[in-house]
């Protein structure tokens, strides 16, 4: 099942992507693409093996972390439930088959194509500042997050009030979707919302780059919300969970502007 979903994903983000650097990055930024790429990658080259480390350090975690988070973490599920209640069940009063279909789209697909697009977009600009920024932002997202992960225990409403959230959970709609997530997160792993922080990340990175690509901030815009309103729709997320993440977008860049040389951004 996993197998398939991952093929399904690399097939879905496959067409999109193509589809995308034609709408939104343009023949004349390819055709510099081409001649400029090495030393672009040569610039680049340091923060992408930065991120490649710190993504290969949280596909370990995955496996290990529980066991760690055991010994040292702090449970707080049950804080965090007294202090939202079932705020996110306002979701139920418009739940229906094609909502949840398409958040469940959004946060398998959708998201796997918000994070790569940009990357292959700010290549594309001879400007490598915004590429590097972006690299350095998913990077300490991904660490940061790994620190919160490891250190705050806490269930997602899924897991809390299966009962009440049955009708919009992604593994009652989309079994096979829910054995994908099961393998990249960790049931505890809800604080904060590494899908919203990201997403916000994106979101404002798109803002930032409005006017090198004016028609892809909107497109942005619209995904990074659904991502951020399916992580509650779909019962992974407490609303607490969602605004950490939005803290955590906004902390990675500004820390991302300030690590990263922006002299001569344009």
């Amino acid at each position: 099942m996993l197998t398939d979903v991952l093929i399904r994903v690399v097939a879905v983000v496959g067409i999109l992507l193509p589809v995308a650097v034609a709408t939104f990055v343009g023949r004349r930024r390819l055709a510099t693409l081409q001649m400029e790429w090495r030393s672009r990658f040569r610039e680049s080259g340091p923060l992408l093996v930065v991120l490649l480390v710190v993504l290969g350090i949280n596909r370990v975690m995955r496996q290990e972390g529980p066991t760690i988070s055991d010994a040292i973490g702090i449970q707080l599920t049950w804080l965090f439930y007294e202090l939202e209640g079932e705020f996110v069940l306002v979701f139920q009063s418009v739940a229906s088959p094609e909502l949840t279909a398409y958040f469940s789209a959004i946060y398998v697909y959708g998201y796997a194509f918000l994070l790569i697009f940009p990357g292959i977009a700010y290549f594309a600009l001879s400007n490598t500042i915004y590429f590097r920024q972006l690299l350095a932002a998913y990077s300490l997202n991904y660490t940061i997050g790994l620190v919160f992960y490891l250190v705050v225990i806490a269930l997602g409403p899924r897991n809390v009030m299966p009962d009440l959230l049955a009708g919009t959970m992604v593994y009652d709609a989309s079994p096979e979707y829910h054995h994908f997530t099961r393998q990249l997160n960790s049931s505890t792993n809800v604080f904060p919302s590494l899908h919203t922080s990201l997403s916000v990340t994106v979101a404002i990175f798109a803002y930032r780059t409005r006017e090198q690509y004016p028609r892809w901030t909107p497109v942005a815009v619209v995904i990074a919300l659904s991502v951020v309103i399916s992580t509650m729709y779909l019962g992974f997320h407490w609303v607490i969970d969602v605004v950490a993440g939005i803290a955590l977008a906004a902390g990675c860049v500004a820390l991302s502007m300030a690590l990263v040389d922006s002299r001569n951004a344009g």
